[in-house]
């Protein structure tokens, strides 16, 4: 009889169950990874409440874990070896396209479950694909020629390594997308784990005046917020927050606006467009509003505003993340406030969600699964 992983398989809206799969037999090019650590962010509650499609998919992204085993060309292809801790990207793109070929392989057709229904992604590919283990809610995950890995450093712990997708994101997404650099005055909306990453790479980039606003709810997270290196957080529920932000910009308002509110409606947006300076100011948004009525596009025009979408992040930004984490210059630590076993991943994603939010996941910011933790 074959081995057997057991796996936390997503089979209805909002419905998990413990399935398990054979261990596959590895392709010469293929490997599989002992998943450590499987992190959730907001975009796994979104796709557990309203999955796009209705066959059996593993879920999880955000995954860390040590290669258990490993196909002779897979490890001279990527120069790793059996028991080496890597965290492993989500896209699994072709290397063949202008887009792999640029680097940017997350825009790969090949990886786009968006607009290909054959697409290879961690955490979005049916379980019914061959191999099975196309998500990190599992113990183990399947590792193409095409996965795209980084080696953790050895200071790092898996739970620790855990966070480099959020961190990652917000190192793409304010340096890269937005350009903030040294003197950059920036407002972040929203003190989640993808805002908070950003304040971290803000911080690291010279920014001369971090911003983050939040709700009275956010309490903690503003708190975090500071300690991880903004200068001024604002309760957007007391006062006027517009008002706040010019009296701490001398009324010149700021260079760059990110939005991490996704879901939060238009106001968040709006707000950002008027606490942009004058000419030439940036904003990255991420794409939750299915409609915008009304969207002021001429105060948009009239102030030359940049709008950038955020969309995921690239190979140096992982590594990034990575550096950061080893560094320990920031409390990272702190983000990695949940964990559960396998046989808890629906209240794992609730906590996500917010529902336990006056009870044991109050104060939730980053959440793991550890597929080998025994449930309590």
């Amino acid at each position: 009889m074959s081995e057997q992983v057991l796996a936390a398989v997503r089979t209805a809206p909002g419905t998990t169950e413990l399935r398990e799969y054979p261990l596959p037999d590895i392709p010469p090019d293929g490997a599989l990874l002992k998943v450590e650590v499987a992190g959730i962010c907001g975009t796994d509650v979104k796709m557990y409440g309203k999955p796009p499609f209705p066959d059996p998919v593993i879920m999880g992204h955000e995954n860390v874990g040590v290669i258990a085993r490993a196909g002779r060309e897979f490890t001279a292809r990527k120069g790793l070896r059996e028991g080496d801790r890597v965290f492993v990207e989500h896209y699994v793109g072709c290397f063949r396209c202008a887009w792999c070929h640029a680097g940017e392989y997350r825009h790969c057709e090949y990886t786009d479950w968006r607009t290909n229904p054959d697409a290879r992604r961690y955490g979005y590919t049916s379980a019914e694909r061959p191999y099975h283990l196309w998500g990190g809610f599992a113990q183990y995950l399947y590792l193409p020629w095409n996965a795209v890995t980084h080696r953790v450093p050895d200071s790092v712990t898996p739970e620790l390594a855990g966070l480099v997708t959020p961190l990652s994101n917000g190192i793409e997404w304010a340096l890269n997308t937005a350009g903030v650099g040294y003197a950059s005055t920036v407002l972040i909306q929203g003190p989640g784990q993808q805002g908070l990453s950003q304040v971290v790479a803000c911080k690291q980039a010279g920014a001369s005046l971090i911003i983050v606003s939040g709700t009275t709810r956010d309490a903690a997270r503003l708190d975090l917020a500071r300690a991880l290196g903004a200068d001024h957080t604002i309760d957007v529920t007391a006062g006027d927050p517009l008002e706040h932000v010019r009296a701490l910009t001398g009324g010149r308002g700021v260079d760059v606006v990110l939005d991490c509110t996704a879901g939060a409606g238009t106001t968040p947006v709006l707000l950002g467009i008027d606490a942009l300076k004058r000419r030439e100011g940036t904003m990255v948004v991420q794409g939750e509003l299915a409609a915008f009525p009304d969207f002021p596009l001429k105060k948009l025009t009239e102030k030359s505003i940049a709008l950038k979408s955020a969309r995921g992040h690239g190979y140096r930004a992982c590594e990034l993340a990575l550096e950061q984490l080893a560094s320990r210059r920031s409390p990272l630590e702190r983000l990695a406030t949940h964990s559960f076993p396998l046989a808890e991943t629906d209240r794992a994603l609730r906590t996500v969600a917010g529902e336990f939010d006056d009870g044991e996941g109050a104060g939730a910011v980053h959440v793991s699964l550890l597929p080998w933790a025994e449930a309590a």
